[in-house]
């Protein structure tokens, strides 16, 4: 994966694998802050979508077009150079945003403000460019790099669940279709359908990562027309000019076509899969949150942590609860993008823009806390084997039937007259379990007729659960070695960061 932005948190800034809330100063309680970015996401993909990233990025690539103008030509001096450089950090905040107000544009702001420290090379700052060159040239970084820091954390989290699934690849546990008792299946099982669906994840964050392109230098309308007049009419140096800013950018590639903007398509194809990553996670914690009420599973509880207010006895699920919250708010994200494309007039309208600001953000934000989360409880979750044991043995006689009434043929009985005893015993275990609240005596019923003499030798055999759980450990095993850690091999290196929420 190429690509790096070049720019990263001082050492005061720096994430060391916890999640921790930014500390509010006394006017910033006073107003409105994104929980996003005060209570949850990490320091990481806030800074990345942070002005501090966002304005040196532009002026970076105020840098990379002027040096490769000067390399093709143009009369652009290395002092000139050099004090961009010098300045890149160097950013005037205060001045930017009374220039803002002053001027009612962004873009040109900042192009003064750049200016302003650096007076030699105030003529060449954005030479021949338009808006989008820094705007739409930054989000795509920006995508870029909030891609880069979600992908390890999506291959943790299947890391960890695959250690969990291989672990219990051939505990048995009552599987469960419309939420009713069904067949057998195995804890290591179960996990395993998680994970197939964070590998189809993992798959589309890396394409979607993959086939981003930059925007490059194109001009006004997309037609390079800025660029030509300013090379005289040679399209090879307008292309190689193209070529040699989307390399300094970290990208392998840039759109041959756009209009002002690169197309919006790229923002739904961006949010879709951190949209569809939000299903997956919704229904793996849906899925711990109700077994979690069976008391089979529980995600990490702290020592000191409170259940509530008022019932100091729970243990409630409140991570994953939080990850099933944040996890409905990315998936109705993706409706942004989708009406946005849907909207955009010929080469461009600007309607597109505050709601931009809004919506990629926040995808990224939320799809890296709810990872940050689920890392958090994969790393931790506990398994009660007595109490699966004990829904076993309620169920298991029910779905055992069908192997008693074949060894009762094998032994010589009449298929159709077994069946018939079964049905009139499991009707009186069934009326006790449902009618009396007892436990489920189908057994001792069996154990107590002579007709079933035949077996009852073999009743212990015929109800080992593990006869129930058909190849699930065979297909927890291969599916692993096959799918899941050749998947996780670019990643190996990134696998022992720890996840510690403080919140």
């Amino acid at each position: 994966m190429e690509g790096s932005s070049g720019l990263s948190m001082d050492s005061n800034t720096r994430i060391t694998g916890s999640v921790s809330p930014l500390t509010p100063g006394p006017e910033e309680v006073m107003r409105y802050r994104s929980p996003l970015v005060s209570r949850y996401a990490s320091r990481e993909m806030a800074f990345n979508f942070s002005d501090s990233k966002k304005f040196q990025t532009w002026r970076r690539l105020w840098l990379w077009l002027a040096q490769a103008e000067r390399s093709l030509g143009l009369p652009i001096t290395e002092e000139q150079i050099q004090e961009m450089e010098a300045n890149l950090e160097n950013i005037d905040f205060k001045m930017a945003a009374e220039e803002e107000k002053r001027l009612r544009h962004d873009v040109m702001a900042h192009v003064h403000t750049f200016a302003h420290c650096c007076p030699k090379a105030a003529p060449v700052i954005h030479l021949g460019a338009t808006s989008c060159y820094v705007g739409d040239n930054t989000d795509l970084i920006v995508l870029r790099d909030g891609f880069d820091l979600l992908l390890p954390k999506l291959a943790r989290v299947l890391n960890r669940l695959a250690d969990f699934a291989e672990k219990y690849a051939e505990m048995p546990t009552l599987g469960f279709t419309h939420y009713q008792p069904a067949q057998l299946t195995t804890v290591g099982k179960r996990a395993c359908l998680w994970l197939q669906d964070l590998c189809m994840d993992l798959r589309n964050l890396e394409r979607a990562r993959n086939e981003l392109r930059f925007r490059g230098v194109k001009g006004t309308t997309g037609t390079q027309a800025s660029f030509l007049q300013l090379f005289d009419g040679d399209h090879d140096k307008v292309e190689e000019l193209d070529r040699m800013v989307t390399s300094m950018a970290g990208f392998k590639r840039a759109y041959i076509v756009t209009g002002q903007t690169y197309s919006r398509k790229v923002d739904v194809e961006v949010v879709s899969v951190l949209a569809s990553l939000g299903a997956t996670v919704h229904k793996i914690c849906t899925d711990i949150r109700l077994l979690a009420n069976l008391k089979e599973l529980e995600e990490p509880f702290e020592k000191e942590q409170i259940g509530s207010s008022a019932m100091p006895y729970k243990r409630n699920p409140m991570r994953s609860e939080r990850c099933c919250s944040l996890a409905r708010h990315l998936m109705t994200l993706i409706m942004n993008p989708l009406q946005t494309a849907s909207v955009q007039w010929f080469e461009r309208t600007l309607d597109d823009s505050a709601n931009r600001r809004i919506c990629l953000a926040e995808a990224f934000l939320t799809a890296d806390i709810i990872l940050s989360t689920l890392q958090n409880i994969s790393e931790g979750l506990v398994v009660y084997p007595k109490v699966i044991e004990r829904r076993i043995r309620q169920e298991l006689p029910f779905m055992a039937t069908e192997n008693i009434i074949m060894a009762m043929v094998k032994n010589g009985g009449n298929r159709q007259d077994c069946h018939e005893r079964i049905r009139v015993l499991s009707q009186q275990a069934g009326a006790v379990v449902k009618q009396e609240g007892g436990d489920n005596d189908l057994i001792f019923r069996i154990q107590s007729d002579s007709y079933f003499a035949p077996i009852h030798a073999h009743l212990e055999q015929l109800l080992d659960p593990k006869s129930f759980i058909g190849r699930a450990p065979q297909q927890v095993l291969k599916f692993l070695k096959e799918e899941v850690i050749p998947l996780l091999s670019p990643y190996q290196s990134k696998m022992d960061v720890k996840m510690e929420l403080e919140l």
